[in-house]
């Protein structure tokens, strides 16, 4: 809102000043600010209310150490953190750009399952929450609205070199590149980034392939099966990630700072045109986005690190993990996201891993075996003895080595 009042303002009034909102970096770095201010301020409020209401977590005991010391701690904290993302996003973003209009409804969606299943375990001593099959469904049907959005939105499109005659019926521009002419054009397409592929972009309208004849009708329903794979995987991957103090939240702000380099690369011709990467037109307002993510992420983590005085509770996590998972698509990472969001990724596959040999071994056995000593894989580390705020510090530092991996792929071909 701020971003048209300031430009309003500058062009009819020529205000001092007024003409910096036009620049992405000042409104990111006020994002993150503002969003900074929100949740550590106002934060503090929210959990003293939610003491007062005596909205606190129910602890299953499970045997870890300090473990039962955690009852009655604040939950559902999560609402600092949408708070975070919403207030700058709605002060400093351009409202009309469609990839943010996506990102305010994915958090809005995401947040309201996770209230919903918070709701029901706190004040209807649900201990199991919204029944899974019903997260499932919020999540498939977030997903077929970012894909279909994606697939039939004009103002959606990926620039790409051409060669005359073009194919595409779309206006073609035209730059100098090392001295010769290079043409463009802006277009629908369902490429996206794979790293270590050739020239690191991959077409889904190519996986059917194999298939021969007009494979490409089926383009549509296999971009819609990986967009619904990947924004449910993640976001259970947050969500269980979401078990030890600090954990979950310091993961995803290393991951959304990734993110906004991912985004500002991706949106900014001439640094795209640099790191020969596809240019996402207008996408770079999702810099600002990831701003108020990032700083709603640090800015709880004030509270939420060891010893928590906040958990984000499902409102949260679900929110986060989705969130990650639909701006990697928006700007075409997607396929990034096994190695950015490793944690995550491990975190998940070691409750899978768990689950699925306890039940084949019992099957087959008549008495079920564990791969680990208890999952989520944070609380292996615990049993082994380890103080959860050195298995937050380790996770953490494997995030940021992942984190730099995935940049460096940008040019790994």
């Amino acid at each position: 809102m701020l971003y048209y009042l300031f430009t309003y303002l500058d062009r009819n009034y020529n205000i001092p000043g007024a003409g910096v909102f036009q620049y992405l970096t000042f409104r990111m770095a006020m994002a993150v600010i503002v969003s900074l201010l929100v949740t550590t301020v106002w934060g503090r409020r929210l959990i003293d209310y939610l003491r007062f209401k005596q909205v606190g977590e129910t602890v299953r005991n499970l045997g870890l150490e300090g473990q039962m010391q955690k009852a009655g701690t604040p939950t559902m904290g999560g609402i600092i953190i949408l708070l975070g993302i919403l207030v700058p996003t709605l002060l400093f973003a351009r409202l009309d750009n469609v990839y943010v209009i996506l990102m305010l409804v994915t958090t809005v969606w995401l947040g309201a399952i996770g209230f919903l299943d918070d709701y029901i375990k706190v004040f209807k001593k649900n201990k199991e929450g919204l029944a899974g099959k019903f997260k499932i469904v919020g999540q498939v049907g977030l997903s077929i609205i970012i894909g279909w959005t994606m697939w039939s939105n004009t103002g959606i499109k990926m620039r790409q070199e051409v060669k005359l005659p073009v194919k595409y019926d779309a206006p073609v521009s035209y730059h100098l590149k090392n001295g010769l002419p290079v043409y463009t054009q802006d277009i629908k397409s369902t490429k996206t980034t794979m790293p270590f592929y050739k020239n690191n972009e991959f077409d889904y309208g190519k996986v059917l392939k194999f298939m021969g004849g007009d494979y490409e009708r089926w383009t549509l329903l296999v971009f819609m099966f990986f967009v619904i794979m990947i924004i449910t995987f993640i976001s259970n991957g947050a969500n269980i990630t979401d078990g030890i103090d600090g954990l979950a939240t310091g993961t995803s702000a290393i991951i959304g700072v990734t993110l906004a380099v991912l985004a500002y690369v991706s949106g900014n011709v001439v640094i795209a045109d640099y790191l020969s990467i596809m240019y996402l037109p207008n996408s770079g307002e999702l810099v600002i986005f990831a701003g108020a993510f990032v700083g709603a992420c640090v800015g709880f983590l004030w509270y939420n690190s060891f010893p928590a005085q906040v958990f984000m509770g499902d409102t949260g996590s679900l929110a986060i993990g989705g969130i990650i998972a639909v701006f990697a698509i928006l700007i075409r990472k997607e396929l990034m996201l096994p190695l950015l969001c490793g944690v995550f990724v491990i975190e998940n596959a070691s409750v899978l891993m768990q689950v699925g040999w306890f039940k084949f071994t019992k099957k087959r056995f008549g008495e079920g075996r564990r791969v680990f000593l208890m999952a989520p894989l944070h609380h292996h580390y615990q049993k082994r003895g380890f103080h959860e705020a050195k298995i937050v510090t380790r996770f953490w530092i494997i995030g940021i080595m992942l984190a730099i991996i995935t940049v460096i792929t940008l040019k790994l071909r």
